[in-house]
């Protein structure tokens, strides 16, 4: 009897789908424990507004209807302005896509989503910049409205009903955009510009990394559970050499291809586990990278001689495949390797007993931790102008700390990413 129940837990296991570039490091089922635990973990994420209620779900869905029936509208009369036949008018179509951590499902409350419009061949980029902006600008509900044309992915921000929208735009070579288009075929991308192309990765590495999890569920109650840990630490931030939030999914998703049947609370444990001990810079890679005839640029340290300096590669699954964290620095990733360690030593302590979850969460000693700091004042003479160059130093700290760590005398340049309102009252001269 005891043979035959082996057997069939090694069939079992056979017939699982294997995720990722290797084999499982365990195929162990949750106990009872590990669900108290991840009830505990949910009970302590809870007061920092990561879960959504039903209403608020609700709401993102219908400001998502109305703005995907707007660009069916726009594309229509752009069609017409551009004199294709009634016939080819009424079944031009067009597609709002999500990507980022709304379509992830992992969006906390407040936060903005990221959005995609597809648009068929004869719809030009600047059509979307004129047209479809003047269309919003006259629509009902919409608020801060501004685009962003020369940004490395050309974006239109406004609000909607009270929900932030940054929308891009890709114009695929095909007449029409049905709404059962899937992104995810590489063919999409022939004979596209670059900004498109761009434009497009969000949508097809964000789709790619669902894909390639084991539990979609037990992913992003994962994932909730490291961003949060990481904005909580101070290192959630792409701009200022951490991880962005694509980052952080694509490690968390590595963490569930290797424990594909573990629960999120053991899922925390291990991404620590894994992350503390992982001998950067070998990449992290959910799947094989593919090879494509479409001749677009990818991250391979054997062709780009500049691929092989980025010091914690972390490789988007889609193609063309790049390294999401190229920002990282020396400084930032000893800061972010000491935090794995940490998260190591008090999730095994939550584990054992000893401790509970509230303790992963605790801020950081920033203040504490070091004999010498830089204080980085911006200030401007109005408020306009006081968004537009602070948003401009943040994105020059990097450089700074680059320059830092060049001087034989600093070990370690640690930039926190809080940043504090400043006394006006100081800077009115």
């Amino acid at each position: 009897m005891k043979e035959m129940s082996a057997n069939t837990m090694l069939d079992s296991q056979r017939q699982q789908k294997h995720y990722g570039i290797t084999s499982p490091i365990s195929l162990a089922c949750p106990k009872e424990i590990d669900h108290i635990y991840t009830q505990k973990l949910i009970d302590a994420m809870k007061p920092f507004g990561v879960f959504e209620d039903e209403e608020e779900l609700n709401h993102r869905l219908v400001v998502l209807g109305k703005l995907n029936n707007l660009v069916k509208e726009w594309i229509s009369d752009v069609s017409e302005s551009k004199n294709l036949p009634p016939s080819v008018v009424a079944t031009v179509g067009g597609k709002i896509f999500t990507f980022g951590s709304y379509r992830l499902g992992v969006h906390t409350k407040g936060a903005d989503i990221d959005a995609l419009c597809v648009a068929p061949r004869h719809v030009e980029r600047s059509d979307f910049f004129q047209s479809f902006f003047e269309k919003l600008k006259h629509q009902d509900g919409v608020r801060n409205l501004r685009a962003v044309e020369d940004a490395f992915v050309p974006v239109i921000k406004f609000e909607f009903d009270g929900i932030e929208i940054d929308l891009v735009f890709a114009r695929l070579a095909i007449q029409t955009i049905s709404d059962n288009l899937d992104l995810r075929d590489d063919s999409r991308l022939r004979s596209l510009d670059i900004r498109c192309i761009r434009s497009l990765n969000g949508c097809r590495v964000t789709d790619e990394i669902l894909h390639l999890v084991p539990n979609k569920e037990t992913f992003r109650l994962t994932l909730r559970a490291v961003k949060l840990w990481a904005k909580r630490r101070g290192i959630y931030s792409n701009m200022l050499g951490f991880l962005g939030g694509v980052s952080w999914a694509m490690l968390v998703a590595r963490t569930c291809q290797l424990y594909p049947n573990a629960a999120a609370s053991t899922l925390v444990h291990k991404f620590f586990l894994v992350f503390s001990k992982w001998e950067w810079p070998n990449p992290v890679l959910l799947k094989q990278p593919e090879e494509s005839n479409l001749n677009l640029p990818v991250w391979d340290p054997r062709v780009n001689p500049s691929d092989r300096y980025h010091l914690m590669p972390i490789i988007t699954p889609a193609y063309p495949q790049q390294n999401s964290t190229y920002n990282v620095s020396t400084s930032t990733r000893t800061v972010m390797v000491e935090e794995f360690k940490q998260g190591l030593a008090v999730t095994d302590e939550i584990l054992q007993g000893k401790s509970d979850w509230s303790k992963l969460l605790e801020p950081p000693n920033f203040f504490q931790k070091y004999r010498h700091y830089i204080v980085l004042t911006a200030s401007a003479s109005t408020e306009e102008n006081h968004l537009e160059w602070v948003g401009l130093v943040e994105s020059k700290i990097r450089v700074l700390v680059g320059n830092l760590e060049r001087n034989e005398y600093i070990t370690l340049a640690h930039v926190n990413p809080q940043s504090f309102p400043g006394n006006k009252e100081h800077h009115k001269e």
